[in-house]
């Protein structure tokens, strides 16, 4: 099978109602298997005020991914040392954007000097940090909208990758 290209951009505020869709539908089917109905109800409430979703988004440096032009997932780095959000719609899932948008975040965060990326990955995400080099640190437990829910911190060291020896 082949990919389709995913192309990136940055954020801009017109965007934060489809933002905001693609991060309820990602927490409310992509994480079905892994979540109680209530918990991911709490966790997709975050986005209901798609203004306030876009103020938050504003407030870190935020990509998105498109396929043929259309929005498919975002993610935001906060502070050059904090993978904040990372989402990728469900018909998009599988397709290379996660991946496409955490190496974009690892390179900015590399060259503006950072040398290591923090991410809290839910239950469902931790497969695909840890494919990506990330480290399991510790577990979290967070409260949303009266739900709990949990996570795990991970890190991972940039510019960490072991050298490919070429033989000839």
């Amino acid at each position: 099978m082949t990919l389709p290209t995913v192309t990136l951009r940055p954020y801009l505020p017109e965007d934060a109602p489809v933002l905001a869709a693609i991060f309820q539908a990602a927490v409310m089917v992509l994480t079905e298997d892994d979540y109680s109905a209530d918990q991911r109800e709490a966790w997709a409430a975050a986005a209901d005020d798609a203004d306030a979703f876009g103020e938050k988004l504003a407030a870190h440096l935020t990509l998105i991914a498109a396929i043929d032009g259309d929005p498919a997932g975002f993610a935001t780095l906060r502070e050059n040392r904090m993978v904040e959000m990372l989402y990728v719609h469900p018909d998009c899932a599988g397709m290379g954007v996660g991946t496409a948008l955490l190496d974009a975040l690892e390179k900015l965060a590399g060259a503006r000097g950072a040398q290591e990326l923090s991410v809290d990955a839910s239950e469902t995400a931790l497969l695909f940090f840890e494919k990506h080099g990330y480290t399991p640190e510790r577990r979290n437990t967070v409260m949303r909208n009266g739900e709990f829910l949990s996570n795990t911190t991970m890190t991972k060291r940039l510019g960490s990758e072991p050298s490919r020896k070429v033989t000839s």
